[in-house]
C-alpha cells in the first residue's frame, strides 16, 4: 500500500462488499500504487466507445503518466475507488477536489469533479450506481459537499446514473458537454433510491439461489449415505427441472454417472454453466472448492459443511475466510452449517436440503436459522396440513445455518415481491441488523403477514452468528417488532397455527367473534379463551350433540351474515359412532357456508375428530403427493390429528377452513390476526411528526456542540439539562439542594410554599415507597420537622443529598425515556412510575421519530393505562399534554443524535397539564448510522 510521506494512511474502512443489480457481488476498495498492472489490464478490456465517453477523445491506451495519476492518491483531495471481481477491476471512479475556478484545490474547497469508467461486460449491473454511493460517502467524510461531472450528451447511461441518484442537482449544457452539479447531502429521495436499489439487488441475489438453472452437488459420496449423496438424491427425487451434476474428486477415472446423474471429478470439468453449488465436503477442503466454483462462474453456494463458527474461535476465523473468499468471486453463500433450501414451484422443484421429502407446494415462505427447527417446522406442516386453501403448503424454504452471508433480511427482500408467497414464517435466533430488519419487516407486513418466533431470547446468540451488541432487553425488541407489524409468537406451534390461518383466510375486520358448535363446554372454553386474548366474543350458540351437518351450515351462515360479527369459531366434537362420511359431510357444510361470506375468517376447534380435520384442510396438506392420492378419498380416523397428514382433497378453489385441536390455539391465532389487521389499517395512515413553533433546534445544536467540546461523553448537570430541554419546550421544575435545614428553608422561601423535600441518593431516588419523600410541606416548621425525620431515618444529609422542590398539582406519576441503541436505533419508552410497573415490566416502546398517532397508541398500550383515564372514579389525566411531551422528546433525540439518553422521572400528569419533576440527559458522539451510508454487505 502507499507509504509516501505525502500520502494519508490507507483508509481500510472504505473497503466494502456490495450486491449488484443482477444479484452478484463485487468488492469496492481504494485504488493504490500497487494497482498499476490491474488498471492497465482493466483499461485494455474497455471498448473504444467507452474510452471516448470517458476522455472525450480517442484514447486507446494509458500513458505511464496516466497510470501514475490514476493510482497515486492522497485519500483526501484525490481519491480513486475500484469495483473488483476475482481480484480484477471491473469499474473505477475517482474524484479530484477543485476550487471555484475549476482547478485542483485543497480544503476548505468543498467541490470535487467525479468521473467513472465501467468495463463493457459489466455495464448494466448497477456497478456505477454502487460506486457513486461509496465515492459520495467518502467525499462527505472529507468535507466535500458537492460533485461536478462533465458528460458527453450521447453518454445516456452515465447521465442516467447521476440523474437517478436522487440528489439535489443542477444541469447545464456548455461547449457540447452536459455539466451536472449535485449536492451530496442525503435527501429523502436519495435514500429512497438507495433502498429501492438495495431491495432489487438483494432480492435478485436470493432468487438466483432459489431458482438456479443448474446445480452441482460437490462432495456427493461414491457410496450411498452421507450428506452430499443424500442431498443429491433429494434434488433428483424432487424432480428438479434444471441440469444436475454430481462432483467428487475421488471418483474413479472414467466414471460418468452417479445415481443416474452426470458425475465429474471437478466442477471445472462440467461443460456448461453452473448456477448453484451445494458444498458438502469437509471444512478443510471448502476453500479449494470455492476457488474452483469462482473460476467456473458459479453464482452462489449452499454450504452444508460444518466445522465453522459454531465450533469455536478457529472455526470462526475459517468462516470469515470462507465469506471473504466467496465474495472475491461475486458469489453469495447460504450457510455454512446449513440444512439447505427448497423451492416447490413447478418451474423449479428444487430440494437442495437434507429433508427427504418435499413439502407440498403452497403459499408459505419459511425461514429458519436452525436446521433442527427447520426440520421441526417442515414436519409440523407435514402433519398439520390444516390450511385454508388447496395450496397451503410451502413456497420456498431457507435454512441459513450460521447465516454468515445470506440472512433473514435478504430473504425478506425476496419474499416481499415473490408472487408465490402470501405469508412469511421465520424462526430467528439472532437479528444481525435490527434497524434494517425493522425497516424491511414494516414494508413486508404492509403487503403480507410476517410471523416471527425468536429463539435464544434469554441467552446469547448461537456461536455461529455474528450479531451486533444491543442493550435493549428482549421485551423491548419484541415491542419494536410488533410496532413494525411483525406478528410475534413464542413457539413454533404458534408459528404454524398463525401461518395456516393467515395463508389465505381473510383478515378479520375487528375483534367480535361468534362461537357455535355441538358442545356447550367446548363453546364456553372458547368464550373464555377469547376474553383472555382481548377479543369480544358473543355468547356461545349450542347446537347440541344432535346437530346435523345442515344445522351447522345454517348456524354458520347466520353468524357470518351478522354485521356484529367479524369472525366465527366453530367447535365440534364427534358423535358416538360417527364415521368419516359424516366428517366429510360436516366439512362440506362448513366450507359451503364460509364460501358464501368470503370476507370473514372461519376457524374450527375439534377434539380428536380426525376425519373432520382432514376434510376441512384437505388439499392444504403439505405431505408429498403420490399417484395413490384420490381427490374423493376420506381417510379413516387417525389416533391423533397431530400425528398424520390429511390426505383428502377438496374441489379446486373451494373455501377451506383451518382446524385446531384446542380452543386456546385457535383463539390465539385469531387474536394475532385481529391485531395484525388493526396494524394494517393503522399503517395506512401512520400520522405525522408535528412541528412546534417554540422548538429552537439551532440553539440546541449550538449548546450541544459546546458541551461536547468538553469531552467524548458526559451526563449533563441540572442547569445544563434544564437549558437543553427548554430549547424543545420541556420545562423542568427546579429542585434546589438542601445540605442543611437552613438551606432547605431558604430554598423553600425562594420557590414558595407548599414544597416537597426529597432524598436524591441513588438508593432512595424515585422510591417514594421507601419514605424518602415528604410532600405538601406548607410552612417552615413542617419543613424542618420533615428534614429531621429524614436524617434520623436514613442518615446524614451528605448521604441523603436532599433537595427542595415546589409542589406540583397532584396527578399520575409516569416515566419517559429515550435511548439510542447501537443496533436498533433510537427508542422512546413510556410507563407509569413506581416499583409495581417496574416489577411487571409494564413499559411500552416506539422507534423514534414518533408520529402523533404513535404517541397516542403509546400512552394507551401499557397495562396500567386505565389509571390515566379515570379508573375507579379518579380524575382523568391530561393525556394530550403527555402525548405532546412524548413527541417533544422524540423530536429532540431525532434532531440531535448526540443526545444518546434522556430520562424524565417523575412526570406528574394532572387533570390539566403536567409537571416534569426530574430529568437527566447524556451526550456523546452519535453512533454510526450504516442505514444512511452506502449499501454494503456485513463486513467479514
Amino acid at each position: 500500500m502507499q507509504t509516501s510521506p505525502d500520502r494519508h494512511e490507507y483508509p481500510a474502512h472504505w473497503e466494502a462488499d456490495v450486491v449488484l443489480r443482477d444479484g452478484g457481488t463485487a468488492r469496492i476498495r481504494p485504488i493504490t500504487v500497487d494497482d498499476a498492472e490491474r488498471l492497465v489490464s482493466f483499461y485494455e478490456q474497455v471498448s473504444d466507445e467507452s474510452k471516448y465517453y470517458r476522455f472525450f477523445a480517442p484514447y486507446p491506451r494509458l500513458s505511464a503518466k496516466d497510470v501514475h495519476r490514476f493510482t497515486h492518491h492522497d485519500f483526501v483531495d484525490r481519491v480513486g475507488l475500484a469495483a473488483t471481481v476475482g481480484g480484477e477491476f471491473i469499474a473505477t471512479v475517482r474524484y479530484d477536489r477543485i476550487g471555484a475556478d475549476g482547478t485542483p484545490a485543497s480544503a476548505p474547497a468543498d467541490e470535487a469533479e467525479v468521473a467513472f469508467l465501467v468495463q463493457d461486460a459489466h455495464q448494466g449491473r448497477g456497478v456505477a450506481s454502487a460506486l457513486l454511493e461509496h465515492i459520495a460517502a467518502v467525499a462527505r467524510e472529507r468535507d466535500i459537499r458537492r460533485f461536478a461531472a462533465e458528460v458527453l450528451p450521447a453518454n445516456n447511461k452515465m447521465i442516467k446514473v447521476f440523474t437517478d441518484a436522487g440528489y439535489t442537482q443542477k444541469r447545464s449544457f456548455e461547449d457540447g458537454v452536459v455539466r451536472l452539479e449535485f449536492d451530496l447531502e442525503p435527501t429523502d429521495r436519495s435514500l429512497a433510491v438507495q433502498y429501492a436499489r438495495e431491495h432489487r439487488a438483494e432480492a435478485r441475489s436470493v432468487q438466483r439461489l432459489l431458482a438456479p438453472g443448474s446445480v452441482a452437488v460437490i462432495g456427493a459420496g461414491r457410496t450411498p449415505g452421507g450428506v452430499g449423496r443424500s442431498v443429491l438424491g433429494n434434488i433428483r427425487d424432487a424432480g428438479y427441472t434444471g441440469r444436475l451434476y454430481a462432483v467428487n474428486r475421488a471418483l474413479p477415472e472414467g466414471q460418468k454417472e452417479l445415481d443416474g446423474v452426470p458425475a465429474h471429478r471437478s466442477v471445472r470439468d462440467i461443460d456448461g454453466p453452473v448456477d448453484l453449488a451445494v458444498v458438502a465436503v469437509p471444512a478443510e477442503h471448502v476453500t479449494e472448492v470455492v476457488t474452483e466454483c469462482g473460476e467456473h462462474g458459479v453464482q452462489g453456494l449452499v454450504v452444508v459443511s460444518a466445522g465453522y463458527a459454531e465450533s469455536g474461535t478457529e472455526g470462526r476465523e475459517r468462516q470469515r475466510a470462507l465469506v471473504r473468499h466467496a465474495r472475491t468471486y461475486g458469489m453469495r453463500i447460504i450457510g455454512p452449517n446449513a440444512f439447505g433450501i427448497i423451492n416447490t414451484s413447478p418451474r423449479v422443484r428444487l430440494n437442495a436440503s437434507l429433508a427427504p421429502e418435499v413439502p407440498r407446494p403452497g403459499r408459505i415462505g419459511l425461514f429458519a436459522q436452525s436446521g433442527a427447527i427447520g426440520i421441526a417446522l417442515l414436519s409440523r406442516l407435514h402433519r398439520r396440513g390444516g390450511g385454508v386453501t388447496g395450496v397451503t403448503g410451502v413456497s420456498t424454504f431457507v435454512s441459513s445455518g450460521n447465516r454468515a452471508d445470506v440472512s433473514g433480511n435478504d430473504v425478506l427482500q425476496y419474499w416481499y415481491e415473490d408472487p408465490d408467497t402470501d405469508v412469511v414464517l421465520m424462526y430467528l435466533e439472532s437479528i444481525g441488523n435490527p434497524r434494517k430488519f425493522t425497516r424491511l419487516a414494516r414494508r413486508t407486513a404492509a403487503a403480507k403477514p410476517l410471523v416471527v418466533v425468536q429463539g435464544a431470547r434469554h441467552a446469547a446468540a448461537p456461536q455461529g452468528h455474528a450479531v451486533r451488541a444491543t442493550r435493549l432487553p428482549h421485551t423491548t425488541v419484541s415491542a419494536l417488532l410488533r410496532q413494525a407489524g411483525v406478528i410475534r409468537v413464542d413457539t413454533i406451534t404458534e408459528l404454524v397455527d398463525a401461518g395456516l390461518l393467515l395463508a389465505r383466510q381473510p383478515l378479520p375486520a375487528g375483534p367480535r367473534v361468534a362461537i357455535l358448535g355441538n358442545s356447550e363446554s367446548l363453546g364456553l372454553l372458547t368464550y373464555d379463551a377469547c376474553l383472555a386474548e382481548g377479543l369480544r366474543p358473543h355468547p356461545p350458540q349450542d347446537l347440541t350433540t344432535a346437530a346435523s351437518a345442515a344445522d351447522f351450515h345454517t348456524a354458520l351462515s347466520r353468524a357470518l351474515a351478522d354485521d356484529r360479527c367479524d369472525a366465527v369459531v366453530v367447535t365440534a366434537i364427534p358423535a358416538v359412532g360417527e364415521g368419516s362420511v359424516a366428517d366429510a359431510a360436516l366439512a362440506d357444510a362448513l366450507r359451503s357456508a364460509a364460501a358464501a361470506a368470503p370476507a370473514k375468517p372461519v376457524l374450527v376447534v375439534h377434539v380428536e375428530l380426525g376425519g373432520l380435520a382432514e376434510a376441512l384442510s384437505a388439499a392444504a396438506s403439505t405431505a408429498p403427493q403420490t399417484e395413490a392420492d384420490n381427490p374423493r378419498h376420506i381417510a379413516p380416523h387417525p389416533t391423533s390429528t397431530e400425528e398424520r397428514p390429511p390426505t383428502a382433497e377438496a374441489p379446486e378453489g373451494e373455501h377451506l377452513i383451518p382446524a385446531y385441536p384446542a380452543a386456546e390455539r385457535a383463539v390465539r391465532a385469531l387474536a394475532q390476526a385481529v391485531s395484525y389487521a388493526q396494524w394494517r389499517r393503522d399503517a395506512a395512515d401512520p400520522g405525522k411528526v408535528p412541528e412546534y413553533e417554540d422548538i429552537d433546534e439551532k440553539g440546541a445544536a449550538t449548546l450541544i456542540d459546546g458541551l461536547l467540546a468538553r469531552g467524548q461523553g458526559l451526563t449533563l448537570g441540572t442547569d445544563e439539562t434544564c437549558d437543553l430541554l427548554g430549547h424543545y419546550g420541556i420545562h423542568v421544575h427546579r429542585a434546589l439542594p438542601a445540605p442543611t435545614p437552613d438551606a432547605a428553608a431558604e430554598a423553600a422561601r425562594t420557590l414558595g410554599y407548599p414544597v416537597a423535600l426529597k432524598a436524591t441518593a441513588p438508593h432512595l431516588r424515585h422510591r417514594a415507597d421507601l419514605g424518602g419523600v415528604r410532600l405538601d410541606l406548607a410552612d417552615e416548621d413542617q419543613l424542618r420537622r420533615s428534614y429531621t425525620e429524614l436524617t434520623e431515618l436514613f442518615g446524614a444529609p451528605e448521604e441523603l443529598r436532599p433537595v427542595v422542590q415546589r409542589m406540583a398539582p397532584r396527578g399520575v406519576d409516569v416515566v419517559v425515556r429515550a435511548v439510542i441503541d447501537p443496533a436498533a436505533g433510537a427508542v422512546l419508552s413510556f410507563g407509569l412510575a413506581g416499583a409495581a410497573s417496574q416489577l411487571l415490566g409494564d413499559t411500552a416502546h416506539r422507534l423514534i421519530p414518533v408520529t402523533d398517532k404513535e404517541a397516542t397508541s403509546l400512552v394507551r398500550s401499557i397495562r396500567t393505562a386505565p389509571l390515566l383515564f379515570g379508573w375507579r372514579g379518579s380524575a382523568p389525566a391530561d393525556t394530550r399534554a403527555l402525548e405532546e411531551l412524548l413527541l417533544r422528546v422524540s423530536r429532540l433525540v431525532d434532531d440531535h443524535p448526540e443526545v444518546v439518553a434522556v430520562t424524565l422521572e417523575p412526570v406528574v400528569v394532572a387533570s390539566h397539564g403536567l409537571s416534569v419533576l426530574g430529568a437527566s440527559v447524556r451526550l456523546a458522539p452519535p453512533p454510526a448510522r450504516d442505514d444512511l451510508g452506502p449499501r454494503t454487505l456485513p463486513a467479514y
